[in-house]
């Protein structure tokens, strides 16, 4: 039997960043406590699910403190090294909000579709026969107020 492949790309929410005290280093959540590691268990063995997170990553916004956070300028990259994938599910946005931005919901909705334009668009990789995979969007769920003044 195939497994199926999916590609989870998101920012620390994937990447399972454990909430400190600001300017603290921080260590990851076990995998199966992450939701993709959670997702994989409920899926069982028919699936392969690949994590694809970073902490402070963007939909498509070159930050001015790190410009690997950019979103839209690695997921193709990502995409192609992980060929054949029949889904990629992106959870994003967050990072989006950061008030130094200074997004709004509509900018932030065109960076998301700019990420799933990418997906849709990805057929063949880097010289294969992969067809595209299809895309998820994923909101993050709310789970309590985030009273940082970066957001």
């Amino acid at each position: 039997m195939t497994k199926r492949s999916i590609l989870c790309f998101g920012d620390s929410l994937t990447w399972g960043w454990i909430p400190v005290v600001e300017g603290s280093p921080t260590h990851r959540y076990a995998y199966q406590d992450r939701w993709t590691g959670a997702m994989a268990s409920h899926l069982g063995d028919g699936y392969h699910v690949i994590e694809e997170g970073l902490s402070a990553r963007t939909t498509s916004l070159d930050d001015p403190n790190d410009p690997r956070l950019n979103g839209s300028a690695y997921l193709p990259s990502a995409i192609a090294s992980h060929l054949p994938l029949d889904l990629v599910i992106v959870m994003l946005g967050t990072n989006d909000t950061k008030s130094f931005f200074r997004r709004t919901p509509y900018e932030i909705a065109n960076g998301m579709a700019k990420l799933v334009g990418q997906i849709l668009t990805s057929a063949g990789g880097v010289g294969t026969p992969y067809p595209a995979p299809q895309a998820l969007v994923v909101a993050p769920p709310p789970l309590t107020p985030m009273p940082h003044p970066f957001f």
